[in-house]
């Protein structure tokens, strides 16, 4: 009776010889089961992506290399999306054996892979389209899946690697880019790579060089130009009018692994001399010295985590950033940033050029910290969290730039622009017949307007937290940007120094110069709303509430009645389309007169009003020369809801 020693050993003789019979017949069959898995992946890619896959000589060398020559993927009715020549390769085995495919060393010489759409469709549009499966995204764990993804990506870049004479080339309708890959080799985990890249009246020849090893998971390459000039970001000019390049990229891998059920990504990545043109930006180009982000991700079951320790660096601006999505019963995003304590000058010195142009020249003495916090959770929208907290330290402005908010305390002439247009000048001062001092325009139309455009304008200091919180809320449940949350202060920083123009750089500037304007009491709020009523436009080629009280009702604002204010506040968002709100009796249409009604009750229970203020009031008559505008049988568009007349704030 054999003992349990003896059978162990009997069973690894076994096993043995089981797996050298298994090699044996793998090395003797291996060229026929090669083409059999050819076969069985062309024939899915012909039943699921309408491609033929074609292989003119594939077979191993010995047990682990394999080489194929003149391979075609062909989409029907469409041109070519992949040539290699030749491509020869090897497999780790003993992954095989487990399901894994692992590349060794891998060769390519010449071929190219390219994407190609034309206005009839394109070679790569089968690909594109997601397959209708269902997934129970609750089960999902994120952690495991990401190191699932990434594991057998990097397994399939291998550990020496040699391509030459190989493109990748695109052609949207015309808008065509070569990325010819004049050498890519990767040896001693050293990678070399020389990328000459030529596009319409465009070359240049980049290189990729660094370290990277995909088994240990970790890199640090350097992307910069060869000639040591500005990298230009080909395609993207022609098809999106954005011009953007760099000096010199640098990313790093330090760590990415499973570490008590948690996925670890750290490293950082930095850009020097990045530049952005694009008109939703700016109105020139955008420009930043050096950047840099030291990340460290935390990916868990159900969370994704940019932890606190990362760090974002912008010229000489160090910020703390954190982000946090969980997706248990709820899902909830967290945004944390902070900013340390640090020099006023610095920070002004720091933002990128051609962002705001508005503070070239600034000075500034003093010092302040930032601090943000943003939480939102999907099932309680009305909970949200906006904390945003400003500490300065002796901050105060010794030099304007461009924007000199002082010249809101004198007379100024003011041009309002246009679809781009600049209007007739407006001289906002006691020379302007028409411009009128705070305490003779009539006390209704400044609480009407008060009450529709900014209730606490005379308690906020340029923000209105609660308000950001209600539009963020309402911007997140629609899925894009469909409430905004500006006050009088925003809106007369656009109006004054800046322009209407609807670029990032506008908004981020006119947020800090409100900032500016209120926390530095360059103004009083008396001033700002007195020239607030003088700018604003209240109809076409109509400034300032003297014009728009003779142009409408033949009267000094002074003279004003209850029920014309309200009309003048109500027509603040749309002022050009006052016409459409009333119909061909010249009487104001019924979702007018609710308008008026909704911001009357709205005035009456904020005590703004009392019961008399709407005694004996009657209907608005239009007599001065706006009545020329009622004649026009122009169709009626009734748009402006109640809401949106009264509630909605302009972006």
């Amino acid at each position: 009776m054999k003992t349990k020693k003896q059978k162990a050993f009997l069973f690894l003789k076994i096993s043995s010889v089981v797996l050298l019979i298994g090699i044996v017949l793998l090395f003797a069959f291996r060229n026929t089961l090669l083409n059999q898995v050819i076969h069985r992946i062309d024939t899915k890619l012909d039943r699921v992506y309408q491609c033929h896959l074609t292989i003119e000589k594939a077979e191993f060398h010995g047990l682990t290399n394999i080489e194929f020559q003149h391979v075609y993927l062909v989409p029907k009715q469409a041109d070519t999306l992949v040539r290699i020549d030749e491509l020869k390769t090897s497999i780790n085995f003993w992954k095989l054996l487990v399901g894994d495919i692992q590349l060794g060393k891998l060769e390519i010489n010449k071929g190219f892979i390219q994407l190609v759409k034309t206005k009839n469709g394109s070679n790569f549009d089968a690909f594109l389209r997601s397959k209708k499966e269902k997934i129970d995204n609750t089960e999902v764990n994120y952690a495991k899946l990401l190191n699932r993804i990434t594991s057998r990506l990097l397994n399939l870049i291998p550990t020496d690697m040699s391509v030459k004479g190989f493109a990748f080339r695109l052609d949207d309708k015309g808008n065509k880019v070569v990325f010819d890959f004049n050498q890519l080799a990767l040896a001693d985990k050293k990678l070399n790579t020389v990328i000459q890249v030529t596009a319409a009246d465009f070359s240049q020849q980049w290189t990729l060089n660094g370290f990277a090893d995909p088994r240990d998971r970790k890199a640090d390459l350097q992307f910069y130009n060869a000639a040591n000039d500005t990298i230009k970001i080909p395609y993207l000019d022609k098809k999106w009018n954005l011009k953007t390049g760099f000096k010199s990229i640098h990313f790093n891998l330090e760590n990415l692994a499973m570490d008590s059920g948690e996925l670890h990504i750290d490293g950082y990545s930095s850009i020097q001399n990045l530049f952005v043109n694009h008109a939703k930006i700016a109105s020139k180009d955008v420009e930043v010295q050096n950047a840099r982000f030291d990340y460290h991700w935390l990916v868990g079951a159900r969370t994704m985590d940019l932890d606190s320790t990362s760090t974002l660096q912008l010229n000489s601006i160090k910020c703390q950033p954190y982000l946090s999505y969980t997706n248990e019963k709820d899902k909830v995003y967290v945004l944390k940033l902070k900013i340390p304590k640090m020099a006023s000058q610095d920070f002004i010195t720091s933002l990128p050029t051609g962002l705001f142009r508005h503070f070239e020249g600034m000075e500034a003495q003093g010092n302040f910290s930032y601090a943000l916090h943003f939480e939102y959770n999907n099932h309680k929208p009305k909970d949200i969290i906006f904390e945003s907290k400003l500490n300065p330290e002796g901050l105060k402005i010794t030099k304007y730039g461009e924007a000199d908010l002082n010249k809101i305390n004198g007379e100024f002439v003011y041009r309002a622009i246009d679809n781009g247009i600049l209007q007739r000048p407006i001289l906002v001062g006691n020379s302007n017949s028409n411009y009128t001092p705070l305490i003779e325009i009539s006390p209704y139309l400044q609480k009407c307007v008060l009450t529709s455009e900014d209730p606490s304008f005379f308690n906020h200091r340029g923000f209105i937290n609660e308000a950001f919180k209600q539009s963020i809320a309402k911007n997140i449940r629609t899925k894009k940007f469909s409430r905004g949350a500006s006050t009088i202060s925003m809106q007369l920083i656009k109006n004054v120094f800046l322009t209407r123009e609807k670029t990032l750089s506008r908004k981020l500037e006119e947020i800090l110069l409100v900032y500016i304007l209120e926390n530095n009491h360059i103004s009083t709020k008396q001033r700002m709303l007195e020239v607030y009523f003088n700018i604003i436009e209240w109809g076409p080629n109509v400034y300032g509430i003297g014009e728009a009280s003779q142009f409408y009702f033949q009267k000094r604002p002074s003279e004003l009645s209850l029920n014309e204010c309200l009309f003048l506040a109500t027509i603040i968002p749309k002022p050009k389309g006052f016409m459409y709100r009333f119909d061909t009796e010249h009487q104001l249409k019924t979702f007018a007169q609710q308008q008026n009604t909704f911001l009357t009750k709205l005035m009456l229970r904020r005590k703004v009003l009392i019961e008399t203020d709407t005694t004996g009031s009657s209907p608005i008559t239009i007599s001065g020369p706006a009545k020329l505008f009622l004649k026009q049988k122009t169709p009626i568009a009734e748009t402006d809801s109640i809401v949106n007349g009264i509630e909605e704030f302009e972006f």
